[in-house]
């Protein structure tokens, strides 16, 4: 409850007011009506919308793209929003495994919104993705959280021109884009250059083929493969310079290889920094000699000892193992799965992505951090 307080032109007065407040108070509670409190506000399912709780979704359509990659649509227990270009973290129950993924939102955020259904394009790369593309069927039911990453067009800093660069099953945030700039929920230019090695391997190219939009723009380059009609060999400087003119900021979706290559060939374009945004892969496994670390995991009173592979990252071996560990990004940047070393050694894939203070106080991302010893580590509940 508000209470007007003017204050006097002597300070003591205000002091002998103040006195009194209490008083005030009490009186206009006395004297308040009886009706009962709202037990939701507009606020509150404005941010259930735009912040949804991990949701209970059902597997409704799978279509197959290419040979090694579908397309599965989820139904939502209620609308959601997001940006095209984010991405969503699907989890499911593998055996005794629990086991979550990000992968990128393929469909339009109307279709979110006005339908309640979202899609993932998924390639059969990996443990969990395996399962989807060969297990996975109509009816079942996963948990999706959603939406999560900063790879999307924001206007107050990215040129109005983008130039997206995919490589792969990378075109799946950027075909999410292009339906957001046909529907009318985003608005900019998008000069696209898809990269795959054969034109079997482009996927969504029938419904890529159909784009319309005059602030749309698709080059396809293949690398193992001449035909009219496509680019060949690498997304280069030269490739770029021959469909875009002016200033653009480029949005690269892709294998690691391929951004270590066309960075140098932007570089060459005088394009790099803020001008450049990547979207981080998951950390895979690494080639080592097999060696198995135990990992003592406390996850708030409970202690839990688990195998450890050297080969594997930490988060996969507590998943693994059936714990309920938080994941999201899986690749060392969002820092969701931040734990406490106790003790033990690890190295970590890439670049360290932590946090100055993360590092100083002995906190690791189990995502992207391998074991090189036994180790204990106190881990967030998921």
């Amino acid at each position: 409850m508000a209470f007007r307080f003017k204050k006097q032109i002597f300070g003591f007065m205000d002091l002998i007011r103040f006195t009194k407040l209490v008083d005030k108070r009490r009186a206009k509670l006395e004297n308040a009506p009886a009706t009962p409190l709202p037990v939701t506000y507009r606020v509150n399912e404005t941010a259930k919308i735009l912040h949804p709780a991990p949701l209970t979704v059902k597997l409704v359509g799978i279509v197959k793209d290419s040979p090694d990659t579908k397309t599965y649509t989820f139904e939502l227990p209620q609308k959601a929003f997001f940006r095209a270009g984010q991405y969503a973290v699907l989890r499911a129950k593998i055996g005794d495994s629990l086991v979550s993924r990000p992968y990128a939102i393929s469909s339009s955020p109307y279709t979110a919104l006005n339908d309640g259904k979202v899609s993932l394009t998924i390639k059969k790369s990996g443990y969990f993705s395996s399962y989807m593309f060969d297990k996975a069927k109509e009816g079942d039911e996963f948990t999706l959280s959603l939406p999560f990453g900063n790879f999307f067009y924001e206007s107050v800093k990215d040129c109005p021109h983008i130039v997206g660069i995919a490589g792969g099953s990378g075109i799946t945030p950027f075909y999410s884009m292009i339906k957001g700039i046909e529907e009318g929920s985003e608005d900019f230019k998008l000069t696209l250059f898809y990269g795959a090695k054969t034109a079997n391997d482009l996927v969504f190219k029938d419904e890529l083929d159909k784009v319309s939009n005059d602030k749309i723009k698709i080059v396809y380059v293949l690398s193992d493969e001449k035909s009219d009609g496509y680019e060949n060999g690498f997304i280069s400087a030269d490739i770029i310079k021959k469909y875009v003119d002016g200033d653009f900021t480029a949005m690269l979706c892709g294998p690691n290889a391929m951004y270590n290559f066309v960075d140098a060939e932007l570089a060459k374009m005088g394009v790099s920094g803020k001008f450049v945004k990547h979207e981080a892969n998951c950390t895979a496994s690494r080639d080592v000699k097999p060696k198995t670390y135990k990992l003592t995991v406390h996850i708030q009173d409970e202690v839990y000892t688990v195998e450890a592979d050297a080969a594997d990252t930490i988060l996969t071996s507590m998943e693994r193992a059936g714990l309920s560990v938080p994941a999201r990004c899986r690749a060392g940047g969002c820092g969701f799965c931040h734990s406490k070393l106790v003790s033990g050694k690890f190295s970590i894939a890439g670049a360290d992505k932590r946090r100055l203070a993360d590092s100083k106080f002995g906190y690791i991302h189990p995502c992207c951090s391998y074991p090189d010893s036994d180790m204990e580590l106190i881990v967030p509940r998921g």
